[in-house]
């Protein structure tokens, strides 16, 4: 259920001082602790009658291999909200540290088409702060409504998982769930991922997280090297399901092991159909060829 009493933002909050902000906070935390770790900040953040840029959004269907067109893809719609979801979580009330955070999970309600003519009403809030075997995981919920409309258009649900924080009151499982083993199959595609791949994702999305641009950047932050954005590969795999999955589906990814840059990473996506025939569901998965590694894996449904 939506949070009441939204914080209304007068604009999209940009993402470099809100990374910077998140840096700050981290170094107070580290002097002063943080604030209660059972409870999430009830407060959503809305901004009203965004619009798309034609530009960015070109350059966006260019980079992931999504057929131009007016309609925006569920890809697009979670980079253009994605600065208003951190900023949720850039809360001084927020209990768990943003830098670090890791994407374990996304699922997607694309319910109607929505057009880069149309302006839109988005608002984000958390829920859900919950153990994990690793730490701490929470629930970002973004929902997008054409400007002055009541029904949700788009509705994203992003799992991030804190890793190494566990907070007062808040259980850790008993047991790790049971993983099925991977045998990668024959694959239907190769993406050959260059070492600027993370810099040309930015350069559409506004995700300049330091992670992904670079090794020197990515190794400050503890990284061998830089990963590719998450939402990157898992729109590229949407964009390579295609036009079959029509104008109202359901997708969900689980992100399992970074990829790191460069490499290549093998896909396979194979097709349900239904008992009359139509397209009911493509399921995928991505892998690394060299070590037979699951990267991430998902589904495309129909709505």
């Amino acid at each position: 259920m939506m949070p009441a009493q939204p914080l209304i933002l007068g604009e999209m909050p940009s993402l470099s001082k809100l990374y910077l902000n998140a840096a700050a906070q981290a170094a107070r935390r580290r002097l002063l602790g943080t604030p209660d770790g059972s409870v999430l900040p009830a407060e959503s953040h809305e901004v009203r009658g965004v619009t798309v840029d034609v530009g960015n959004l070109t350059a966006y269907q260019h980079l992931i291999g999504e057929t131009a067109s007016d309609v925006l893809p569920a890809g697009f719609i979670h980079a253009l909200a994605f600065p208003l979801a951190i900023s949720v979580m850039n809360r001084d009330d927020f209990p768990l540290p943003l830098l670090g955070m890791i994407h374990v999970r996304n699922s997607v309600e694309q319910r109607q088409p929505v057009l880069f003519t149309d302006a839109l009403d988005i608002v984000a809030h958390v829920e859900k702060l919950s153990g994990h075997r690793s730490g701490t995981q929470v629930d970002v919920v973004v929902e997008v409504r054409r400007a002055g409309t009541d029904h949700i258009s788009w509705r994203g649900t992003a799992t991030y998982l804190a890793k190494g924080v566990f907070l007062p009151g808040i259980d850790k499982p008993s047991a790790a769930p049971a993983r099925i083993d991977f045998t990668a199959p024959d694959p239907t595609g190769l993406w050959q991922l260059g070492v600027d791949t993370g810099r040309a994702y930015a350069a559409v999305s506004g995700d300049f997280n330091p992670i992904h641009l670079s090794v020197l950047s990515a190794k400050a932050l503890g990284m061998r090297r830089s990963i590719a954005h998450g939402m990157y590969l898992a729109s590229r795999a949407l964009a390579d399901v295609g036009a079959v999955r029509g104008d109202s589906y359901l997708w969900d990814v689980d992100f399992e092991a970074p990829v790191f840059l460069p490499c290549r990473v093998a896909l396979d996506i194979s097709t349900v159909q239904g008992t009359a025939g139509t397209w009911e569901r493509s399921d995928f998965a991505a892998w690394s060829p060299r070590s037979g590694r699951r990267h991430f894996s998902g589904s495309v449904r129909a709505l």
